[in-house]
C-alpha cells in the first residue's frame, strides 16, 4: 500500500502537470473501484485545476468549483502521459487536459476510489473527521498526551487510528 511519503511524492510530482491545466474531459474505462466511480466525476469537464494538495492518503485535486478526491487503494498509482502511450489493462480512469497530456489511474486491485466532491473538502465524510497531520504544527507532544489520556490500547494501536493522526 502506498504510504504516506509515496502519496505526498505522488503529489509533488503530478502538481506541475496539472496546475493551471484545463480539464477537457475524463475517461472511466471501470468504474468499479472500492466504491463505483459516480457519472458526478464528468463536472470536472472544462474545469482549470487550481491545486493539487494531500488530506492523509487522499489526494486531493482542485478545481475552481470542487474537488477530485483520489486515493491510490493498495496497489495504486498515477501517471502523467502522452495520448499517444497506449493505456495498460488497469488504467481505470483518465483524466485529459488541454495540452494533450493525460493523468492515468492505474490500479490493478480496484482499492483506489476516485470522487468529485463540491463545497467544503474538510466537510466530506472521508476527511472530516480525520486528525491532524503528522507534520503540522496542531500535532505536538501535548496533543499526544492529551489523545491517549482515558486510553487503554498500545500506543501503536492509537497512532494508527487516524481520527488520532493520519498517515
Amino acid at each position: 500500500m502506498p504510504e504516506l511519503p509515496e502519496v505526498e511524492t505522488t503529489r509533488q510530482g503530478i502538481l506541475p502537470h496539472l496546475q493551471g491545466e484545463c480539464v477537457s474531459a475524463v475517461m472511466v474505462r471501470n468504474p468499479a473501484m472500492r466504491w463505483p466511480v459516480e457519472d458526478n466525476v464528468n463536472r470536472i469537464n472544462g474545469m482549470t485545476v487550481t491545486g493539487v494538495s494531500r488530506r492523509a492518503k487522499y489526494l486531493l485535486i482542485e478545481c475552481n468549483a470542487g474537488t477530485l478526491i483520489l486515493h491510490l487503494g493498495m496497489s495504486g498509482s498515477l501517471r502523467i502521459c502522452q495520448p499517444d502511450i497506449p493505456l495498460k489493462k488497469h488504467d481505470h480512469f483518465i483524466v485529459l487536459l488541454e495540452n494533450g497530456t493525460e493523468l492515468r489511474l492505474h490500479d490493478p486491485r480496484r482499492f483506489g476510489a476516485v470522487i468529485w466532491h463540491e463545497g467544503d473538502i474538510d466537510e466530506h465524510p472521508l476527511i472530516s473527521h480525520l486528525g491532524p497531520e503528522p507534520l503540522q504544527d496542531e500535532f505536538h507532544t501535548d496533543y499526544l498526551h492529551q489523545s491517549c489520556h482515558g486510553r487503554k490500547t498500545t500506543i501503536k494501536q492509537h497512532i494508527m487510528n487516524g481520527k488520532v493522526v493520519v498517515g
